[in-house]
């Protein structure tokens, strides 16, 4: 099992989307990756050898970002955009939806479980 990066790879998938179960790794940057190998994308990731493994993480650790200090990064940024209290970062803070999507419906996995709120009675109209 290849290890990269902290993150235990899969073996039975390709190496094209392997590299992606590391986090800051999507399909272009695994595909690049692969390319400054010269590992081909098809090639499982069991099948990778010792030399290959240590390619692709010599490349990951000289040219990106990934696991816990991009993570860390992430939250530094949403951390700045709170404290400066810019629009974002108030989104952010009450945990609503940060790019302009709707709130009257909708946004339940930002906005959480639902919280009924009682309506007025409706009383008889008179005839």
């Amino acid at each position: 099992m290849a290890r990269i990066a902290g993150v235990d790879l899969p073996k039975k998938k390709r190496s094209l989307v392997g590299l992606q179960y590391i986090y800051g790794i999507g399909n272009a940057t695994a595909a690049n990756i692969l390319t400054k190998a010269g590992i081909s994308f098809d090639k499982k990731v069991g099948d990778l050898n010792d030399d290959e493994v240590a390619k692709i993480r010599s490349i990951i650790t000289a040219d990106l970002k990934v696991e816990g200090a991009l993570r860390g990064e992430v939250q530094s940024n949403i951390k700045r955009l709170m404290d400066i209290g810019c629009y974002r970062g108030l989104r952010h803070r009450r945990g609503l939806p940060v790019r302009g999507q709707r709130t009257r419906t909708n946004s339940r996995t930002r906005k959480g479980k639902r919280k009924t709120v009682a309506g007025k009675k409706k009383t008889a109209a008179k005839t």
